[in-house]
């Protein structure tokens, strides 16, 4: 009876907590006691939207101070303004494709708090490359420039992010890759060899960077109808309504009565973020909702 009540008690308190939010105006799930990131400085690419302003936000609401990388000027700032402003997020304008921007973005991360303690490599694009088409018909100009931006930018990102972390022997580098990196899916050619490629510079660095104390991972993600995700989807299927295009995506998971959003990832990147996982280095974190352990086999129909 005395360890019902205790449980009652601990329910109790966690419901009460949730009302407790930052007041920066918005919510938080999680009591200030239990801030994940308290102190920490974070920079994360692509941070203006879909994932990465997900990701803002939930580093934020956990104690981080974060720095808002991205070539979208506008949203970025008022994403840094929402988030409090300049005591807890700043935006940057950074072109991951471009190294010296790259550099730039972690350099402020350093010359504003002193330090950079994680690094989300988030930035990416589908391109025209994701339109629909056959694989022979694939222009490589809009290949080489989606790889500059998934894989080369995530590159340039774990590069500068361990020229800092390395002397400090800690740190936490999370790159963006996605189920098309782990299956092969038709139409998205040269996306999905961009985010295979972010795996294989994730399994290089953690190996090199482990010996340092700097963990790197990478959070792959099934269909999240993000503004990436959405504009890919307007390309397969012109002429229909947003509505529609988001219910295609939605439709894309594997557990029925579940939705995959962007919040989702957020915090399975809080988590490799974290010190939770300050044994966890070279993973791959697949937020798929078990898309990728099956293939349903070709079989003739039934009779």
């Amino acid at each position: 009876m005395f360890t019902a009540l205790q449980h009652v008690l601990r329910e109790k308190s966690r419901v009460l907590g949730r009302g407790r939010g930052i007041a920066s105006g918005f919510s938080s799930s999680s009591a200030s006691a239990c801030q994940r990131l308290a102190g920490k400085v974070a920079v994360i690419t692509g941070g203006a939207s879909g994932i990465g302003k997900a990701t803002a936000f939930e580093f934020v609401r956990n104690g981080a101070k974060v720095i808002i990388a991205d070539v979208q000027d506008d949203l970025g700032r008022a994403v840094a303004a929402e988030l409090g402003g300049p005591d807890a997020a700043c935006y940057t304008h950074c072109d991951v494709s471009d190294e010296s921007q790259v550099a730039a973005a972690v350099d402020l991360a350093v010359d504003r708090h002193g330090r950079l303690d994680v690094m989300f490599n988030n930035a990416g694009i589908g391109g025209d490359a994701a339109a629909p088409g056959p694989l022979a018909s694939l222009d490589l100009g809009a290949f080489d420039r989606v790889m500059a931006v998934n894989a080369r930018g995530a590159l340039a990102g774990v590069k500068h992010a361990a020229r800092v972390m390395v002397p400090r022997r800690r740190g936490s580098i999370v790159c963006t890759a996605s189920t098309a990196g782990v299956l092969g899916t038709a139409g998205i050619a040269a996306y999905g060899v961009s985010k295979a490629a972010v795996v294989a510079v994730v399994r290089a660095a953690a190996a090199e960077l482990g010996r340092s104390g700097v963990r790197v991972n990478a959070v792959s993600p099934h269909a999240v109808p993000t503004p990436l995700v959405m504009g890919t989807v307007a390309r397969w299927f012109p002429g229909r309504s947003d509505e529609e295009m988001r219910r295609i995506v939605e439709n894309m998971g594997e557990m029925e009565g579940t939705v995959l959003e962007a919040e989702d990832v957020a915090r399975a990147a809080l988590y490799l973020a974290s010190d939770e996982a300050k044994y966890v280095n070279g993973h791959n974190l697949l937020v798929d909702g078990g898309y990728t352990v099956s293939k349903t086999p070709n079989m003739p129909a039934a009779p």
